[in-house]
């Protein structure tokens, strides 16, 4: 019960009808991705609006600023390039041609074009742990494309000091926070959790597959944080995200 009361206090609910399209459908966990078709990539976010899917991707910041649609730290797994993305400018990541198909890496605005509304987005902002003047300048550059854009969209974060800067800054953004329990489920991980809640001050919670059940999330859903669940990769994952979440992050054998 105190926790309970904790919650209310410290992370609020969301109203309904703010969170209501989160749930009810699924989501392309990177786009649909597929041999020929590489993560991230327009190609990826088209399929999955065939599919009549959402899309999850991730963003991160180059080097003059402009938020870019990539998901490792590093291009040398993704492309023939090699070192950090952040050292790269917009127009030179622009040319990079992402590895398994003749994609290149998208900016964020880039995509919004693309998708038009005609699915609802959700935008993992990447953070590293330390200092936050890299991870708040992206928040920056992520909320300056999205300003205008009026299809379905989320922001979404690891790291409770972005969904909080969004709070703070951009209070009708839709926000999540995304949780992982891996091995951390006794007391001191039930703690930091909680505060991870009460600092981010989320809309919703994007959870490992791997930890559901959780208590944690079931509260969590039942006061009215929906619960999205990543990253489904099998019909049994699919199974537990019907009966414990509200719309799973799916991909590969995870697609229905």
């Amino acid at each position: 019960m105190p926790f309970a009361l904790l919650d209310k206090w410290r992370a609020p609910a969301p109203k309904p009808e703010k969170v209501a399209w989160l749930g009810g459908q699924a989501y392309a966990h990177r786009g649909l991705h597929l041999p020929g078709i590489p993560e991230n990539s327009l190609s990826a976010f088209r399929g999955a609006i065939e599919r009549g899917m959402g899309i999850e991707c991730d963003v991160q910041r180059s080097a003059d600023g402009q938020a870019m649609v990539f998901h490792d730290w590093e291009l040398d797994r993704l492309t023939a390039e090699s070192g950090p993305l952040a050292q790269r400018g917009s127009e030179e990541l622009a040319r990079i041609e992402l590895s398994g198909g003749h994609d290149r890496i998208p900016t964020l605005r880039r995509m919004l074009e693309e998708v038009a509304g005609r699915v609802p987005i959700l935008i993992e902002i990447k953070s590293r742990r330390g200092s936050f003047r890299h991870a708040g300048a992206l928040c920056q550059a992520a909320r300056r494309v999205l300003e205008g854009y009026t299809g379905q969209h989320a922001i979404m974060s690891f790291d409770p000091r972005v969904v909080r800067w969004f709070a703070d800054r951009s209070p009708l953004t839709v926000r999540g926070l995304v949780v992982t329990e891996e091995n951390d489920k006794a007391l001191p991980g039930r703690i930091r959790r909680r505060l991870s809640l009460w600092a981010a001050r989320p809309d919703f919670l994007a959870y490992d597959i791997r930890d559901l059940p959780s208590r944690f999330a079931a509260a969590q859903r039942k006061r009215g944080l929906p619960v999205l669940t990543w990253t489904v990769r099998s019909a049994e994952h699919r199974e537990r995200a019907a009966e414990h979440a509200d719309a799973p992050i799916a991909e590969g054998g995870g697609v229905a």
